[in-house]
């Protein structure tokens, strides 16, 4: 599927007034551990099912009309929580998953930094990084964001969707959808565990309407903190 530098479905229908809410999933053990996640799945914990809990109770005031998730466990249980709310369905793609990061993944935050650090901190200047020889921002949008505008171009005028997906994922996917080059993406901070940003349609393509919503506040801890 097509999508234009400001975010619209090639040939689609602007300004219908749909919302895509990007919901990260829950705690995780290796989020407490500060472990790099990536592809692996890691369940969520007792209080990262709270959270969804507390969160999902939120989200349903919202009336959405469609979800779609990750198929990682951390986010579809995440998802199963609000779908018990509203009684809708999860669907699930696995090209929502978190960023692919070959041997980062399993490793600690303060690990990397030890092992890998020239590319950690290249990664975090905005650099194109395949960190730990895994995907490429680009290439997580690439799979990530045609994902979410299928799903959001299902929904009936005014609709809304919401996308459970990760840190990482949920970040390049709102520079993709916004037109932001990549380079761009990393000023937009990280999301704490089982909170959203707000993609709002107007009449030239998608904005960006809240980030980070639902904050008690928290501090994030995932891949991309």
């Amino acid at each position: 599927m097509a999508v234009t530098a400001t975010g619209e479905v090639a040939g689609g229908r602007p300004g219908r007034g749909r919302r895509i809410i990007l919901w990260r999933h829950g705690q995780t053990s290796w989020n407490v551990e500060r472990r790099f996640q990536g592809t692996t799945d890691v369940p969520l914990t007792e209080t990262g099912v709270a959270q969804a809990r507390r969160a999902a109770r939120l989200l349903a005031s919202l009336r959405p009309d469609a979800i779609v998730a990750s198929d990682l466990r951390r986010a579809v249980d995440t998802a199963a929580e609000l779908a018990a709310l509203t009684g809708l369905e999860v669907a699930t793609d696995e090209g929502l998953r978190e960023t692919y990061a070959g041997v980062w993944q399993g490793l600690t935050h303060d690990e990397i930094i030890a092992r890998h650090g020239a590319e950690y901190a290249a990664w975090k200047r905005g650099e194109p990084v395949r960190r730990g020889g895994g995907e490429l921002e680009t290439e997580v949008a690439d799979r990530a964001a045609p994902v979410v505008l299928r799903h959001a171009e299902k929904l009936p005028d005014d609709g809304t969707l919401v996308v459970v997906s990760h840190g990482g994922t949920i970040r390049t996917t709102i520079g993709r959808l916004l037109g932001l080059e990549a380079r761009h993406w990393e000023g937009f901070g990280g999301l704490t565990n089982c909170c959203w940003s707000v993609l709002g349609e107007g009449a030239r393509g998608w904005r960006l309407l809240e980030h980070n919503a639902g904050t008690l506040p928290e501090p994030v801890l995932g891949d991309d903190d």
